[in-house]
């Protein structure tokens, strides 16, 4: 079972300049990750990607109607004062996020949806081959990709953004 961790909401997100508030979406899954990642690695790579789960404004443009809708849901099921379902960096797939380097593959590319995987390599050594591939799961609406899932594994054991805000629902 995914045990609970604390979300780390970085210094990026409260340094992050308005004109980084929103990035333009490239035009396919590839390029949205490669651009993703591109801003999750500058510096020393700990900025993560919390960026894409932030605010409204920028769940719009990264993820799907669907799973924002989803995750509306999940989020006003949480008790008042609780963290959220989500409760890490699901793009890097860590607590604290480590970000060297990234190799974007495309698993499997449809007219209308997407699987898309990220290897990451961090600066540290410290966790297992299979915890450093987060893969995506897209969809293609009104011309412009987004988003539809995230999965991963954490310390060897699968997890899914999808399961687990619809796990929340069942509490």
């Amino acid at each position: 079972m995914l045990t609970r961790r604390t979300f780390v909401v970085t210094s990026l997100l409260a340094t992050t300049s308005p004109a980084y508030a929103v990035i333009p979406t490239p035009s396919d899954p590839v390029a949205i990750l490669t651009a993703i990642y591109t801003r999750a690695a500058k510096g020393k790579g700990d900025g993560g990607g919390a960026f894409v789960i932030a605010n409204k404004v920028a769940k719009s443009q990264y993820l799907s109607k669907a799973l924002i809708a989803l995750w509306a849901k999940a989020d006003a099921h949480t008790p008042k004062g609780d963290v959220g379902p989500i409760d890490f960096d699901p793009v890097t797939n860590s607590q604290e996020p480590d970000v060297k380097s990234f190799k974007v593959d495309a698993e499997k590319m449809e007219a209308e949806k997407a699987i898309v995987a990220v290897t990451i390599t961090g600066h540290r050594n410290d966790r297992k081959p299979a915890d450093l591939i987060v893969r995506y799961d897209f969809v293609r609406g009104a011309n412009s990709w987004r988003i539809d899932d995230i999965r991963g594994s954490s310390d060897g054991e699968a997890w899914s953004i999808r399961k687990m805000l619809t796990d929340s629902l069942k509490s």
